[in-house]
């Protein structure tokens, strides 16, 4: 096997023939070869090859053959040869997602971070959006949306890519059976797919039940009864109800059992933070009612006493990504300081972002490095046994983790399709840009653009 990069260029020769520089051709052992097998994605076209007395990696082909082959632009990309015959140029990178009929931005809020994705590639691969309905299984092409020269956006028409990833951002559109079935071509095609779909909470506490990993979860309940929920509320005090399928803390209560003084329940409404005192578990009860019916599609997951500065709690986003030897790598970490009253860390609740650095070297002084190194092992260990219990491929996970105030680690949630506004603090954005690059040869790993272990 043979991994390089090469400049394609177009020749205005008539014959189907393409021409190779001697030293790419020595470089791909492909000198005493007269045809090769060139591939790109899902198309392939066997051509006569010629040698050009030129330094440099550089691969010449009619417009017949790209044509034929449907390459979406001329410049650098890698080149791999397999196996001594087949000749396969890319990586050819689709990323499924939602796209707009707007030209400025394509694919919408998300425009920006896959804009910034793409460019971890720039001159080393291919790589477009695309949404399901830009697929033409018959012809086995994908119409995509590429990154243009002057900063735009193009759509071309290109083979199907050699690697999937998932950027889908709607909740109920995954869920829907033709969707699962849409995903399921890539697969029997094998072409990888990963980042299958979004978590519902109940989801990773079946993954992690039987675990060793599991201790990390607070003990939860699906669909709690009254009865679940009172003797949640005797054992531990406090209790969080979250929606199964929710996220950005909506939807969330914090429920609280006071012996002497009765219930509590804090909550979000209308922007504002609510604090509610029922005497009787029952009229608690009529509250989450109301709102919520009978709690279905609701987890109820113990309250745990975290670290906490000025009175207000912490908790941790960790965010992890594979790399370009398969493994798991904590690529960067958010400290999530809750606003007065409130009762979720998110920001859009009056929650501060913070460095864990500062926030532990102030909780914990000289021994904040191995309280952060013992959170970091953790979350590899969560992600690598969610991994080895799912049935999909993942390149992604974001941890909400907490440490009480006896050290104890604890994992509240975890995102197949993590957001990125941790990297939106100042100090952390080279770990958003390390992110990027890691699920970016993340993708060389599925696609199989890569030779061997980097260290």
């Amino acid at each position: 096997m043979s991994l390089t990069t090469c400049t394609i260029h177009v020749t205005q020769r008539q014959e189907k023939v393409i021409y190779l520089t001697g030293e790419l051709a020595k470089t791909l052992q492909l000198s005493k070869l007269k045809s090769v097998n060139l591939k790109l994605g899902s198309s392939s076209v066997s051509t006569p090859v010629r040698l050009l007395k030129k330094t440099g990696h550089h691969l010449y082909m009619p417009i017949s053959v790209m044509t034929q082959l449907r390459v979406p632009q001329l410049g650098s990309c890698m080149v791999l040869c397999t196996n001594g015959k087949d000749v396969r140029l890319g990586p050819h990178i689709g990323i499924l997602t939602q796209v707009t009929g707007i030209r400025s931005a394509p694919f919408g809020s998300r425009t920006e971070f896959l804009r910034q994705f793409m460019q971890m590639g720039t001159g080393r691969s291919f790589y477009f959006g695309f949404s399901p309905r830009d697929v033409n299984w018959t012809q086995q092409t994908v119409t995509g949306i590429f990154p243009s020269k002057d900063g735009g956006w193009i759509r071309k028409t290109v083979p199907l890519p050699d690697v999937v990833y998932n950027r889908l951002p709607s909740r109920r559109a995954e869920k829907q059976p033709s969707m699962n079935a849409f995903k399921q071509r890539f697969v029997r095609r094998g072409i990888p797919l990963f980042n299958w779909a979004f978590f519902d909470k109940w989801d990773v506490y079946n993954l992690l039940e039987g675990t060793d990993a599991f201790r990390y979860v607070p003990d939860s309940q699906i669909d709690p009864s009254s009865a679940q929920i009172k003797q949640m509320l005797d054992n531990h005090k406090f209790i969080y109800l979250k929606p199964t399928g929710g996220s950005l803390g909506i939807g969330i209560y914090r429920l609280t059992y006071n012996p002497k003084r009765g219930y509590y329940a804090r909550f979000r409404r209308n922007g504002k933070n609510v604090l509610l005192r029922f005497n009787r578990f029952d009229s608690l009860m009529g509250l989450l009612n109301r709102q919520s019916g009978q709690l279905h599609n609701y987890v109820a997951q113990q309250g745990i006493r975290l670290i906490e500065i000025d009175d207000c709690p912490i908790d941790f986003r960790f965010h992890l990504t594979k790399n370009i030897n398969n493994e798991w790598v904590v690529a960067g970490i958010g400290a999530k300081k809750a606003g007065r009253g409130s009762i979720t860390t998110h920001v859009r609740s009056g929650g501060q972002l913070m460095t864990p650095g500062q926030v532990l070297r102030e909780i914990f002084g000289s021994r904040a490095e191995q309280v952060l190194a013992n959170a970091k092992e953790t979350a590899i260990k969560l992600a690598e046994t969610i991994e080895h219990k799912n049935r999909h491929t993942l390149g992604e996970l974001g941890f909400d983790i907490g440490i009480d105030q006896n050290e104890r680690i604890w994992m509240f949630e975890a995102n197949s399709k993590p957001g990125r506004s941790i990297f939106k603090h100042p100090a952390l954005k080279a770990e958003g840009k390390a992110a990027l690059q890691h699920v970016y040869e993340y993708c060389l790993y599925l696609s199989r653009f890569h030779t061997r272990r980097e260290s």
